[in-house]
């Protein structure tokens, strides 16, 4: 089952906030408003909006209301990935050339400076002081993250707590943001905004590290990009790290980390990883942080919005790509 029928329900706000995004983008610049919707056109799963959307079933839904932060939260999502592809010197994401393949890195930082910008500018609308700090103190630690995985890059060392914080920074808290500020706006009580607040965490997690699993056990095709990217970027994530406890592999690792692979090397260290325990331990991993968004879930008024993120949970925590 694909993940966008257990939301179909929400399709038409999906719809109409998919047209909002594209007039957020528009500008008098013809290269701007050209290299901003390449992204958006390339999809996505649109997970933020659809969570924002969910959450704001616990309170008074208003769809006017709710695009004001579902728009924003999506817009500060592909502003993200516009400079991790700067960041990283991607080629392309989602079966398509980056931004700045097409282009070039100052188009792409600038046009990732021009997505972030109209985010701020549609979350403005909305008159609430604690809504605005929840946002700004998010788009602080995604920074943040962005940081540490520079600094934390070629560092095959690194433990598993500079992993988690920075998937934490990474993506978890951006979901999470996006359920307690559905819930806010919907003017649902402190306690029910804080459950989903934490679910949005857990899940967040649960999804970068099945992610991180999928970069290794996904084809190039699936994929959109060369299996293995993380490695080849410098990235260590989950799966290298349980892989490296392996005398072997982790020499392996060490030898080829921050050097330029030839086709045989890169599927070869990705066969080696995909064969290795290293993938199932790191969905044990994952499995933990699922179990305590149900467990946030439990806690929550049951009715359809539960019930379709229970499935959410369930397929994030499950999905095979």
């Amino acid at each position: 089952m694909k993940l966008k029928l257990l939301y179909s329900d929400l399709k038409p706000e999906l719809d109409m906030i998919e047209k909002e995004l594209e007039q957020a983008v528009d500008s008098e610049s013809l290269l701007l408003n050209d290299a901003s919707l390449h992204l958006l056109q390339a999809g996505g799963k649109r997970i933020r909006p659809v969570f924002v959307l969910l959450a704001g079933k616990f309170g008074n839904y208003n769809i006017d209301v709710m695009k004001q932060v579902a728009v924003p939260l999506e817009l500060i999502h592909m502003a993200s990935l516009v400079h991790d592809d700067v960041i990283d010197d991607s080629e392309v994401r989602r079966g398509k050339p980056t931004v700045k393949a097409e282009w070039n890195n100052s188009v792409a930082m600038y046009t990732g400076d021009f997505i972030l910008a109209r985010a701020l500018e549609y979350i403005s609308e909305i008159d609430s002081p604690k809504l605005h700090h929840i946002l700004s103190k998010t788009m602080i630690e995604v920074c943040r993250g962005e940081i540490i995985q520079i600094e934390d890059k070629y560092k095959l060392d690194q433990n598993l707590r500079d992993y988690l914080r920075r998937i934490k920074r990474k993506t978890a808290l951006l979901i999470s943001s996006s359920c307690e500020l559905g819930a806010l706006v919907s003017g649902t009580d402190e306690k029910t905004a804080a459950h989903l607040r934490r679910f949005g965490y857990f899940i967040g997690m649960s999804f970068q590290i099945i992610d991180d699993i999928l970069d290794f056990t996904s084809t190039d095709e699936e994929l959109g990009k060369p299996a293995g990217s993380d490695f080849i970027q410098g990235n260590i994530t989950l799966p290298i790290l349980c892989a490296r406890k392996n005398p072997e592999v982790y020499s392996l690792l060490k030898n080829n980390l921050g050097k330029e692979l030839t086709e045989p090397e890169r599927l070869h260290i990705v066969k080696t990883i995909r064969d290795s325990t290293a993938i199932d331990e790191a969905k044990a991993i994952s499995e933990r942080y699922l179990q305590k968004a149900l467990e946030e879930l439990a806690y929550l008024p049951k009715g359809n919005a539960n019930k379709t993120m229970r499935k959410i949970a369930f397929f994030i925590g499950k999905r095979k790509f």
